[in-house]
């Protein structure tokens, strides 16, 4: 739908300027510390007002790891594409779930809209359980709010996996199973409720 599509282009491009906007300010940010600045000059007191926020939290976490806590703008500049990526793929999932089901609907293809439904919730847990395994690579605690909405939400799946499936050395493949999993339904869904339609759009 016409709506759907522009939101969609908005929202891409809304997150493609929030990425730059943070890459470049921690490009400055390297460059003022690079630079070493007058602490209490005007640049570098905005240089750290503005970057702070991002830097701080990521500065802390490289230190737990035992990394130079000097690449925490580097680090924020990966985090943020990564982030991007993640929220436009969970954007994008969920103005196609809505574009196909209404379409569905409109049609009367009542199976159809509830295949899409189903579909489309599938993909966004997919995505959940891909950023959850990001955010642990990453250290990040269960603290966070963000990190504890991802573990309560993927647990429940997870969990149980875990319990049944043992690790392979020090590595948890419950993740993959649980992808698996959700890659099978998906195709069951593909195949059942929305036969003749091609949801490969997620």
């Amino acid at each position: 739908m016409f709506v759907i599509a522009r939101t969609l282009l908005f929202l891409s491009w809304a997150i493609q300027v929030s990425i730059v906007a943070i890459i470049v300010l921690m490009i400055c940010r390297l460059i003022g510390d690079a630079a070493d600045l007058n602490p209490f000059g005007w640049a570098s007191r905005t240089l750290r007002r503005l970057t702070d926020g991002f830097v701080i939290p990521v500065r802390g976490t490289l230190r737990e790891v035992g990394v130079d806590p000097k690449f925490a703008p580097l680090v924020v500049i990966l985090v943020s594409i990564l982030l991007g990526y993640f929220i436009w793929r969970l954007v994008q999932t969920v103005g196609m779930t809505l574009d196909g089901a209404i379409s569905s609907a409109r049609s009367g293809a009542f199976f159809s809209v509830l295949g899409y439904i189903l579909y489309g919730l599938l993909s966004i847990y997919s995505l959940l359980i891909f950023v959850r395994i990001i955010f642990s690579w990453g250290m990040v605690s269960y603290q966070n709010r963000i990190m504890r909405f991802l573990v309560d939400t993927t647990e429940p799946l997870l969990g149980p996996l875990r319990r049944i499936i043992p690790p392979v050395g020090r590595m948890d493949i419950s993740p993959i199973v649980a992808f698996l999993i959700l890659w099978l339904f998906q195709a069951a869904i593909a195949g059942t409720f929305l036969a003749g339609v091609n949801p490969t759009a997620f």
